[in-house]
Parts: C-alpha cells; structure tokens; sequence
C-alpha cells in the first residue's frame, strides 16, 4: 500500500492543489465551497482548497451538532482564515429546518428506520444549503470522502455528504489523510479526535457504528483487492474482514454508478 511520508505529502499536497486548479479552471468557476464538521476529512479538503488561491467558502452547518464538533470546526476555520486571504465563512444553523422537515413527513416508521432515516436527511440538508452556496458564488461543492468511505465501506449518505462536484482526496485512505493533515498544519484538536460523522446529534464514533477502526478497515481493503477470502482469516482478523465485506457488498448501490434501464429496438 501506498504511505504518505514527510517527503511524498509534499508532492501528493501539490498534485491535489494543482487538479483542483485545472479542474476549477476548466470549469470557469470562481473557487470551492467546502462543508465544515470538526473533523480531518474537511479539514485537509478545505486547507488543499485554499491553498489553490481561489475563493473558498467554509460552512458551518450545525444540526443539534454536540459542541466538540462546533468548536473544533470554528477552531479550524478561524486558523484557515488567518493563513489565507481568500478564505471566507459562514454558518447556517439548520437546526429549525431539521426539525420543520420532521414536522411534514409521517413517522410512523419502525424506531431504527426511522432513526437512519433522519440522519441521512441531516446530511441531504447540508447538501442542498452547500449547493445553494456554490450556486450564488460561481464555485463547485468539494466533497471531503476519503477512499476507505467512498470506495470500501460506502461510509456515507447518497445525495448527503456523497452529493459533491468532486473529491479532491477520495484516492487517499484515512491514515494517508491524516498524515497529509499533519503536514498541512491541521490543528492538533481535530488529528487527536476520533472520527465522527456527526449525523446523530452525539458524540458516538464511526468505529462505534462500523464495528471496526479504519485501520482496520484499510487492512481489509487490501486484503479484498488481494483475492483474500473470508476462510483465510481468524478471530479479529475475520471479524474485520466480515465487516468489510457485507458493508462493501450492501453499499454497491452508493459507489456505482446509477443504473439505467436500456430500451432495445423493438
């Protein structure tokens, strides 16, 4: 597997900024808007933004959020700002939209269904307000998906978080982020946090709701693209394993792409 060292984040640092230049060029748009959660995802997808010297809009979007990730969002941003002039903020508390959305739509559901439901709906939320920003500001949604959600687990919310104009670091897995986030300068309060989606409103883990670090999920990943089975494996390893692959299998339907129905001549 590919490892990010002081010496190569430099050149992968480089690379990113330079595709997210020609893509923006090529597009004729004026920069990038960038959702802000507290955590190392957006925080690196945002510095490599800013670091294109185009507009980068941040966006705090709290949503009954739990206080850890609002400060350490406003933390980040607040550095960002202070490094680069063309960085630029805003917050929109979508709190009372989430719950006048709740208000409109029956809920009679099964609890957990319903529980999942919501939360992605928080993450569709954010989508549209980030679009809304790209919209009046000529600039394109960077998505924050690192390889492991984008492309392993399927790890995020269809049309949520998953609903960008591109991803600058879904190439990378999460270790590989977290070592460009320490050369990029990220603060020390979002490297050292566990990594949270936040769609729940608490402060539970994804490794609470994966059942595995992504660590763990990285192993595994090589393991898949090695022809490893299941029965190569024991104890953790195979628990690790099992995890990786029916989260892999259940979530095709977020990482290709939509299918078409393709009418023959008749």
């Amino acid at each position: 597997m590919r490892k990010i060292n002081a010496d190569t984040a430099a050149k992968v640092n480089k690379f990113i900024v330079n595709w997210l230049n020609d893509y923006a060029d090529n597009a004729k748009v004026d920069g990038f808007v960038v959702g802000i959660s507290g955590g190392i995802d957006s925080a690196v997808t945002s510095t490599l933004c800013a670091q294109t010297g185009k507009k980068v809009l941040c966006v705090e979007m709290p949503i009954h959020q739990a206080p850890s990730h609002v400060s350490r969002g406003q933390e980040h941003i607040a550095q960002l700002k202070a490094r680069f002039p063309n960085v630029d903020s805003t917050a929109a508390d979508l709190s009372e939209v989430f719950e006048v959305f709740k208000t409109k739509i029956a809920s009679d559901a099964d609890e957990a269904r319903l529980h999942l439901s919501l939360a992605n709906t928080r993450a569709r939320i954010r989508m549209t307000t980030l679009y809304y920003y790209a919209g009046i500001g000529n600039l394109l949604v960077a998505g924050t998906g690192n390889k492991v959600e984008d492309f392993g687990v399927g790890f995020y919310t269809k049309y949520g978080d998953g609903g960008v104009d591109l991803s600058p670091i879904a190439d990378l897995v999460k270790s590989e982020v977290y070592a460009l986030g320490s050369y990029l300068q990220v603060p020390e309060t979002i490297l050292n946090a566990p990594p949270t989606d936040g769609l729940f409103g608490d402060d539970r883990t994804d490794e609470e709701q994966i059942g595995a670090s992504y660590d763990e999920l990285e192993w595994a990943m090589v393991q898949d693209e090695n022809g490893k089975s299941d029965g190569d494996f024991s104890g953790r390893e195979q628990v690790v394993f099992g995890i990786y692959k029916r989260l892999n299998r259940n979530n095709q339907h977020k990482m290709q792409p939509i299918p078409v129905c393709k009418i023959p001549i008749f």
